[in-house]
């Protein structure tokens, strides 16, 4: 019995162990050689990481051979959580201001982000690209402030967005001229004149294949085969009025399309193979319904419920009151033909007053909306409850990012305020407030205009008042 002793005290260490919370663990392994073993063992470290963070990338953390990287991950980000949440200046984050552009930023995407895994945790890897007036594209190092690459002077810039899985950044001018750019090196890919001003752009990949759908002014819906931009589909979704309201569901299997503030058109929820496998033979059009509301002004998909999109809209012609309207999509098939269905589930009177025509709204889980407009944000559920509000900004707020961590607003007092996710009893999720991070003066800029994200750090462009916008780093190591 003595010879299976030390295996057997080892095993019931570890079990007792599993009551442990990180700093019991710690504490734990100071005791004795045999604590410190059973403390270190891989499971247990892998064991907390899981029940604090629902999912961790197994693969990329490593084998369960390498005993201390389950470990080293949880030390690792939770205090780079305990730092973001507490945003203390010089011993939390650093801050590095960007210039370049000598124009108005239009766009700012992650090409590249520290996700919630343990590589990128360690190496703190980011890459940003910015689009401006100015007629070009840059990317910049996060970490290190530095420019990476910028493309050839051509018309002022509108939009941009990025394929992150390709590497892969497409923009669109002034004139319609949409480019597809190599996001490492800032080669250009591939072009598609699209002939109208003030396009939107989505981009989405179905069965491992990559589309761009471009909304245009004069109304129309046109679906490109990436990387050589090939048109794919064409759709009227509101004749004479710009298609300004683009997004995809979390499964990819819907695309909605809208004219934000049309009070004469309902947007429209399309079936997204449709657009991307058109038969040419058959000249079919693709598969399209329109919802029962009219002058969308904000919508999403509810990213645990990819068939389910919530959308924000005046209660009547001419109202300043707004409605929160719920809504499921589906495909019905029969022996003969599919068509789309669309079924209200929810629909309210929310108790925000506001007239501003840009109202911005994410989507948290299955039950919590995050809306944003003037100077004030609200938290609703589905139903239209209002859970939570904030006024943190004495300027409207201009942008917002929402992830599984936190919310941060950008304002036009040239403020971003950070928010923390929370459970409230049986209410669920709220929000609650924890710092601001300020972005220069007043006197050089008009104000922040965009803010994203990624697990390490925040990135706002400042619009300067000199028309040469700058962007402003804010940057969480652990």
């Amino acid at each position: 019995m003595e010879a299976f002793q030390p295996h057997i005290i080892k095993d019931c260490l570890i079990h007792i162990f599993t009551f442990f919370d990180c700093n019991d663990l710690i504490n734990a392994s100071t005791v004795s050689q045999d604590w410190h073993e059973a403390a270190e063992t891989s499971w247990l470290w892998r064991r907390l990481c899981l029940q604090r963070w629902g999912f961790c990338n197994v693969a990329v953390v490593g084998c369960e051979h390498q005993r201390q990287a389950w470990k080293r991950y949880y030390l690792r980000r939770s205090h780079l959580e305990e730092k973001m949440s507490k945003g203390r200046a010089g011993s939390d984050f650093t801050c590095k201001s960007l210039r370049g552009h000598t124009g108005r930023v239009v766009g700012l995407v992650y090409l590249e982000g520290t996700e919630t895994h343990f590589s990128d945790i360690c190496s703190g890897n980011a890459t940003i690209c910015t689009a401006s007036t100015d007629g070009t594209v840059r990317a910049w190092d996060v970490q290190k402030g530095e420019q990476l690459w910028f493309s050839p002077v051509q018309s002022p810039l509108t939009a941009m967005v990025c394929d992150r899985e390709h590497g892969e950044v497409m923009t669109v001018d002034s004139t319609g001229l949409v480019k597809t750019w190599q996001g490492r090196t800032g080669m250009e890919l591939a072009s598609y004149a699209t002939g109208s001003p003030h396009c939107s752009l989505l981009q989405y990949t179905i069965n491992n294949h990559s589309f761009l759908s471009v909304g245009t002014n004069q109304g129309f819906l046109s679906t490109l085969v990436r990387p050589a931009l090939s048109l794919s589909s064409r759709l009227v979704v509101c004749d004479s009025f710009p298609v300004n309201l683009l997004l995809v569901s979390p499964d990819k299997k819907w695309v909605l399309a809208a004219s934000k503030n049309n009070a004469n058109f309902s947007p429209k929820v399309i079936y997204a193979e449709s657009l991307t496998s058109v038969s040419e033979e058959e000249e079919e059009e693709p598969q399209c319904q329109c919802l029962p509301v009219t002058e969308c002004q904000a919508a999403v998909f509810i990213p645990t419920q990819p068939a389910r999109l919530a959308t924000i809209h005046p209660l009547g012609h001419h109202s300043a009151d707004k409605a929160l309207t719920v809504l499921d999509v589906n495909m019905k098939k029969t022996k003969y033909k599919s068509e789309i269905q669309v079924q209200q589930v929810a629909s309210c009177t929310l108790s925000l007053k506001c007239r501003a025509s840009d109202i911005l709204l994410e989507a948290k889980d299955s039950n919590t909306l995050v809306v944003a407009a003037d100077q004030e944000l609200w938290l609703y559920s589905l139903q239209g409850v209002c859970l939570a509000s904030f006024k943190n900004h004495t300027e409207p707020i201009s942008s917002i990012s929402v992830d599984s961590l936190r919310v941060v607003t950008a304002s036009r007092d040239l403020s971003l305020r950070v928010l923390t996710w929370k459970k409230d009893g049986d209410k669920g999720l709220s929000l609650e407030n924890r710092y601001h991070l300020l972005g220069g003066s007043h006197s050089m800029s008009r104000g922040f205009t965009h803010v994203a994200c990624d697990y390490s750090s925040i990135v706002a462009s400042a619009e300067g008042r000199d028309g040469k916008d700058v962007l402003k780093v804010y940057t969480f190591t652990s």
